[in-house]
């Protein structure tokens, strides 16, 4: 069934690999996500650049499933970062990312959240913030064994 109406809203937080804090250039590297994300028939509404993380709220095109999405980002991502010597060595992702929906009433929230990254880590690091990020969205999963 063809879905014509849709508002998918997704909150995303990549990890460097080994959680080194890679991220120097915090603004062009926030600024050519929030292009790849453009470029895919999506809208960027918050992004935060933090040296070992990065967060981010899209709305996407339902077409595009969440993966492809954060494949794409982190493919073109990793490549910019290294073609403009942007990171000291070879840059890199983690294999894997975070991707948890949002309501609609929650994006504002979210997208302040994000804003607030540096005065949010001064009280929180970045393992216990993802360690509940982790523990509160799973609650809502019921795995079948």
């Amino acid at each position: 069934m063809k879905i014509e109406y849709n508002n998918l809203y997704t909150h995303f937080i990549f990890i460097t690999l080994n959680r080194f804090p890679f991220i120097k250039e915090q603004n062009r590297i926030e600024k050519y996500i929030t292009g790849i994300v453009n470029n895919n028939d999506s809208k960027l509404y918050a992004i935060y650049a933090n040296p070992e993380h990065v967060h981010f709220i899209v709305s996407r095109f339902p077409k595009i499933s969440e993966e492809t999405l954060a494949t794409i980002v982190a493919e073109s991502s990793e490549r910019f970062i290294n073609e403009n010597k942007l990171s000291a060595g070879r840059f890199s992702w983690q294999e894997s990312a975070a991707a948890f929906s949002v309501s609609k009433s929650d994006v504002d929230r979210i997208c302040k959240y994000i804003l607030n990254q540096p005065k949010h880590h001064h009280k929180v690091s970045f393992t216990e913030e993802y360690e509940s990020f982790i523990k509160f969205y799973q609650k809502t999963l019921q795995v079948k064994k």
